[in-house]
């Protein structure tokens, strides 16, 4: 018998439920930050209430990431219930977040046991889906080392495009990165940005949002090339309709072997606003 290993997370990467339910991830919280309340997120807030209550509340939510004593308690609860002898941590990335660095601290604190840290410099589904391909390799006996080169042949290959409805919210959360150089332009412009080297950077600014999803899948073709695509994913803030629409347009566009959606988590749709519409994918 081989090493147990078993894969953690964030509530970043928001794993559609039906996957969460075969893959059972154990995640770690991140916060959010309200007024005076502190609420964990996908635990204590929703999408759905969270989304709701961000249009009407004066006070703007921050974020943070666990504490190194938060993740201690994670890392040895979840080795105690499942026996793990290995615990695989793949988070949100370090140009975004201090989680990995947290985790990493946590790490040090526990000379007994066996964290491999990994930074996926994603979030939302690009981290889900690195997440997938680790958790579906330990599932099918593969050792540490075929686990690490998994996630580290998806990250590479890895491609996240998005479109928000306003920059205010990246701008207001210090996340907007590269996008920066479409402040002060219109407002009613609707910036495509990508996630490049685990940051937010700036594609192209289009005038609607209809032209700037189209625009969207041009810069996912284009990115495809002659790949097969195995997974791709849908992702987005509070704007379920749209995307169940976009997700025909994107099978139709990519032909994905397996295309999910899923919600941008509290603690992501903090920065992005509500409206936003996302794709990642990665090819073979």
């Amino acid at each position: 018998m081989g090493e147990r290993i078993v894969v953690v997370s964030d509530s970043t990467a928001y794993l559609p439920p039906e996957v969460q339910a075969r893959l059972k991830v154990p995640t770690i919280p991140l916060r959010l930050l309200w007024g005076d309340e502190v609420l964990r997120d996908g635990v204590d807030v929703q999408p759905q209430a969270f989304y709701e209550r961000l249009e009407v509340d004066p006070v703007m939510p921050t974020t943070s990431q666990p504490s190194a004593g938060e993740f201690v308690d994670f890392f040895r609860r979840v080795a105690e219930q499942t026996n793990a002898d290995i615990l695989l941590g793949i988070f949100i990335s370090s140009r975004l977040s201090g989680t990995v660095s947290s985790a990493e601290l946590a790490k040090g604190m526990l000379p007994e046991m066996r964290v491999e840290v990994v930074d996926s410099l994603s979030t939302s589904m690009g981290l889900g889906l690195q997440v997938m391909a680790a958790a579906e390799a330990v599932l099918g006996g593969a050792p540490l080392k075929e686990a690490l080169e998994v996630i580290e042949r998806v990250r590479y290959r890895l491609q996240t495009l998005f479109v928000v409805d306003t920059l205010e919210f990246l701008h207001r959360g210090g996340r907007i990165g590269g996008a920066a150089r479409f402040l002060g332009t219109a407002l009613k412009l609707k910036p495509l940005l990508e996630l490049e080297e685990g940051k937010i950077e700036s594609l192209e600014k289009v005038r609607t949002k209809r032209k700037a999803l189209d625009r969207l899948l041009e810069v996912a073709l284009e990115r495809r090339g002659q790949g097969a695509v195995p997974r791709a994913a849908v992702i987005h803030a509070n704007a379920r309709e749209e995307c169940l629409a976009f997700e025909q347009e994107v099978q139709a566009c990519l032909e994905p072997q397996e295309l999910y959606v899923s919600e941008l988590s509290p603690v992501i749709g903090a920065h992005t606003g509500p409206g936003t519409l996302g794709l990642t994918f990665y090819t073979m």
